[in-house]
C-alpha cells in the first residue's frame, strides 16, 4: 500500500502529518510523492482560513472523480476541522478522523472500508502527541510542547477545532530534542497555539514547569543548534521570559507577536485583552532586553466593522513599531465564533486594498 499526503496550514498540522506519516509506516505502507499512484490520499485540514477550506472542498469533490476510475482508493480526512465542514466534507472522504484518533487507524481500516462510529475512537491528547514522528526534514524539527487553546479570541476557531489547552510532560519535550540533536538536527521549532501558557502537567503547582523554564532547560541541553518558537500571546509575555530570552544563547533572535489589530476598539471586539500602549510597551522591553531581535507579526485586516479610521490606526502602529515582516490576512467569518454573529460588512475589495498597504508598508 502506498500513501500520500496532503497538508494545508501551520506548522503545527505539519507536525501532525509527520505523526500520521509515522502511523502509516508502522502499518509497512510506503510514502509516495505521486498522488495518482497513492492507495490512501490523507488530507490534514485546516479549518482556519476559507481559503484553505474551500481547496480541501475542491479536493474532495475530485477524489469522487477518481474513485470512479480507481475505487480501491481510500482518502482519509483529519487535522483542525470545524463540525460544520466535518459535515459537509464527510460524503467526499471515506474517513474522517479526529487528529487525536491517528493512532487508531489500523483499527479503522480493519473494521469497516467506508464507515466508522466516533464513539468506538476516543483517543487522549497525550496518546497522540506520544506518537514518534516520520520528520520530514533532516536539519528542522517540529516539537509540539502543547496543543489547543483557551483564548476563545473572537475570529478563531482553535479552540473548537483542537478543544481546550493540554501541554506535553517537559520530560517527554527533553527527550525528543535531545534525540534529535543526536541525530544532527541543527533547528528545533517548539510549537503550540499559545507556547506562552505552556505548564508541565506532570508537576505540582508548587513547582511547576512553565515556558520560561522549559525554554531554558532546551536551550542547556548539550548541542550545536538553533532553538525557535511559535505562537506567542501579548496577554502572557512575561518579564520572566523576556529575561530568560536575552540570555539563551541558541535562541533564534526571531520573534512573531501577533497584534491582530492597531485600533484598541477592533482589539476589544477581536477579544485580545490588551490595549495597543501594552502591546507597544511589551516590545519596547523585548528590544531593550534583545536589542538585535527581528520582530515579525499576525494582523487581520477588514474584521466586521472595521472603518476606514479604524484601519489607519493599524498603518499608525505598523509605521511606529516598525515590523520586520508581517503575515497579513483579510478576515472571513468561521462558524461558531463570536465574530460570526457580527455583520460582515467590509467588502473583500476594501480587505485587498488593506492588505495591499500593509504589504507595501513592511516591505519598505
Amino acid at each position: 500500500m502506498k500513501y500520500h499526503i496532503i497538508v494545508f496550514g501551520c506548522q503545527m498540522n505539519d507536525s501532525d502529518a509527520e505523526r500520521l506519516a509515522a502511523v502509516f509506516d508502522g502499518l509497512k505502507f510506503q510514502k509516495t510523492e505521486n498522488i495518482n499512484k497513492a492507495d490512501i490520499i490523507a488530507v490534514v485540514m485546516c479549518s482556519v482560513r476559507q481559503p484553505a477550506v474551500d481547496r480541501v472542498h475542491w479536493l474532495a469533490h475530485s477524489f469522487t472523480k477518481v474513485k470512479k476510475a480507481n475505487p480501491k482508493l481510500i482518502t482519509i480526512l483529519t487535522g483542525c476541522i470545524l463540525k460544520k465542514d466535518k459535515k459537509k466534507l464527510s460524503k467526499g472522504f471515506d474517513y474522517v478522523i479526529d487528529i487525536k484518533e491517528i493512532k487508531k487507524i489500523p483499527q479503522i481500516l480493519k473494521i469497516n472500508p467506508y464507515h466508522i462510529s466516533g464513539d468506538r475512537l476516543k483517543c487522549d491528547k497525550s496518546d497522540y502527541l506520544k506518537i514518534v514522528p516520520k520528520y520530514s526534514l533532516k536539519f528542522s524539527a517540529n516539537v509540539p510542547i502543547m496543543t489547543g487553546c483557551n483564548n476563545f479570541c473572537a475570529y478563531c476557531v482553535v479552540p473548537y477545532t483542537r478543544e481546550r489547552e493540554f501541554s506535553r510532560p517537559a520530560k517527554e519535550i527533553i527527550s525528543e530534542i535531545k534525540n534529535l540533536i543526536k541525530n544532527g538536527y541543527k533547528k528545533i521549532w517548539l510549537l503550540g497555539q499559545n507556547v506562552n501558557s505552556y505548564k508541565d502537567p506532570s508537576t505540582g503547582s508548587g513547582q511547576a514547569i512553565n515556558f520560561p523554564k522549559l525554554l531554558k532547560m532546551v536551550n542547556d541541553i548539550h548541542g550545536n543548534f538553533e532553538l525557535n518558537f511559535i505562537s506567542s500571546h501579548p496577554k502572557d509575555f512575561s518579564d520572566e521570559l523576556i529575561k530568560i530570552m536575552a540570555g539563551c544563547k541558541k535562541l533564534s533572535k526571531r520573534l512573531n507577536l501577533p497584534i491582530q489589530s492597531g485600533d484598541n476598539e477592533i482589539l476589544k471586539k477581536m477579544r485580545r485583552p490588551y490595549t495597543v500602549a501594552q502591546y507597544k510597551n511589551l516590545v519596547k522591553k523585548i528590544r531593550k532586553a534583545i536589542p538585535n531581535i527581528s520582530l515579525t507579526t499576525d494582523v487581520i485586516v477588514g474584521f466586521p466593522g472595521e472603518t476606514k479610521k479604524q484601519f489607519g490606526n493599524t498603518v499608525k502602529t505598523f509605521k511606529e513599531i516598525g515590523f520586520d515582516m508581517a503575515f497579513i490576512n483579510k478576515y472571513s467569518q468561521r462558524t461558531g465564533t463570536a465574530a460570526a454573529k457580527l455583520k460582515d460588512d467590509v467588502t473583500w475589495q476594501e480587505k485587498k486594498r488593506r492588505e495591499k498597504i500593509l504589504i507595501k508598508l513592511v516591505n519598505e
